[in-house]
């Protein structure tokens, strides 16, 4: 069996609104590239072969569209929903290109929720991505297949996660809502108004030396960004639905998470020492494509993002753009990996370069 991971698509409500103007929270310009990814998988000898395909988290950017142009931090299933179809109308292309995959035979789909599509643990946002999709698709928040553990990765940083019996918190008038953490809050209040001034300021990788740019080449900038962020952090400590970040351990994690840049094959290592029989951990999140190989023939890998990167020269606006995916051959019956590879899609006459590549010994 094929195993493909994709994650960090961050699909937003489209690159233009209905009214011509351009959409600048919108992260996701390669709807064309994933349209002939699709048809490459599942036409030609991949058409009968068995695929599983892995959408590792955040593949929707649930948390930052506006309905009725409000960005709302009270996000229940019903508000979920109707994100989710504002994204299938600015992205028809993408959602029909998985639903013909899915048609295809032996094909399966997996949805691994992240910290921008929370909102995906709904059941109701849930059969709608069915109804947009294949009945077939599944959801979860991690994902075993023969010693392959598979994560988006952010419950590893106090900023972007909550306590699992705390996921869901009583809203208005009683019904369920997510309990965001503080990074998910920060993207909804005051990311929008930041990316007014900087479009690409959530994108830029690794965040922490972008704060050191800004302080000597974007000068002004820093101090309204360390101003506003600031004055929301002690603001967001006293939301009634934010109850997590009240306590003063959690802030002293995420004042360091906003500082310093995670090493997740450190997380890998104690995924892989908890359980004998896996063999490789996959995650997302970060943005970065890496892998690692440990002793005893075991692995991590991070897929990357099909978003633009922007350079630390980000006053010019560079910015490279791979889009990354993983690629695994995996033995069902005897739950061993075969071979596994990061692969660089590059369109239908050519159509990926490989970037890594691994085989089992």
């Amino acid at each position: 069996m094929l195993i493909l991971v994709i994650s960090d698509f961050h699909l937003g409500r489209g690159k233009f609104f209905k009214n011509g103007q351009a959409n600048i929270l919108e992260d996701f310009h390669e709807d064309d590239r994933f349209v002939e990814f699709m048809e490459h998988y599942c036409s030609g000898k991949y058409y009968n072969a068995p695929i599983h395909l892995v959408m590792n988290g955040d593949l929707l950017n649930l948390i930052q569209i506006d309905l009725d142009g409000v960005f709302t931090h009270i996000i229940d299933e019903e508000v979920t929903v109707r994100a989710l179809h504002s994204i299938r109308e600015g992205h028809q292309a993408f959602f029909e290109a998985v639903k013909h995959f899915a048609n295809t035979p032996n094909k399966k789909i997996s949805y691994v929720i992240g910290n921008h599509d929370a909102g995906m643990a709904f059941l109701k946002a849930q059969e709608s991505f069915r109804e947009m999709t294949h009945p077939s698709v599944t959801f979860c928040f991690e994902l075993n297949l023969g010693g392959i553990h598979i994560e988006h990765g952010h419950r590893f940083e106090a900023i972007n996660t909550v306590p699992t019996q705390k996921y869901f918190i009583p809203g208005p008038r009683g019904k369920p809502i997510l309990n965001l953490p503080w990074g998910s809050l920060f993207c909804i209040s005051l990311l929008p108004i930041l990316k007014k001034e900087r479009p690409y300021i959530d994108r830029v990788r690794p965040m922490n030396m972008y704060v050191k740019w800004c302080l000597v080449n974007d000068f002004f900038f820093f101090w309204r960004m360390a101003w506003v962020m600031a004055r929301y952090f002690i603001e967001s400590n006293f939301d009634v639905y934010v109850k997590q970040n009240r306590n003063f351990k959690t802030n002293l994690k995420m004042l360091k998470q906003v500082t310093i840049y995670p090493r997740y094959e450190r997380k890998a290592k104690s995924i892989l020492k908890k359980s004998r029989e896996t063999h490789t951990v996959i995650m997302g999140h970060t943005h970065l494509v890496e892998w690692r190989r440990f002793p005893e023939g075991k692995y991590y890998f991070n897929s990357g993002t099909w978003n633009s990167i922007p350079s630390m020269d980000a006053g010019m606006h560079a910015h490279t753009t791979s889009l990354t995916y993983l690629l695994i051959e995996l033995d069902v019956k005897e739950s061993k990996m075969k071979a596994a590879s990061i692969q660089v899609w590059q369109g239908r006459w050519r159509p990926f370069r490989e970037e890594v590549s691994t085989t089992a010994l």
